[in-house]
């Protein structure tokens, strides 16, 4: 399961982080957030080593939220060297999922 982080590890595990890094912006009560738990889980497990998963709880860091124009629950966010490469809003299928990570990666 995802790490959960916040403002004050955000810089250290994703802005420097050597590995792109995948950052789930969710809620505890938005039903959709629950349904990508365990995508993001398996994408977490079969690409352990080559990138990085963590969750941003919107309702405790909304700066981090509106810093990165999250929207929407959820609302994923790729990072590489720091910068945003791509993102995504909504539930998606992990064949969807790992897709659009392929094709930014």
């Amino acid at each position: 399961m995802a790490e959960r982080i916040g403002k004050e590890n955000f810089e250290e595990k994703v802005l420097k982080s050597e590995l792109p890094v995948l950052v789930d912006f969710y809620s505890d009560t938005c039903i959709p957030c629950k349904q990508m738990s365990p995508v993001l889980g398996d994408i977490e497990d079969e690409r352990e080593g080559s990138l990085s998963v963590y969750k941003v709880n919107v309702n405790y860091d909304m700066d981090l939220a509106a810093e990165y124009d999250v929207m929407g629950v959820p609302a994923l966010r790729l990072f590489v060297n720091g910068e945003v490469k791509g993102q995504q809003t909504g539930v998606l299928k992990k064949e969807d999922l790992n897709n659009w990570l392929n094709e930014l990666l």
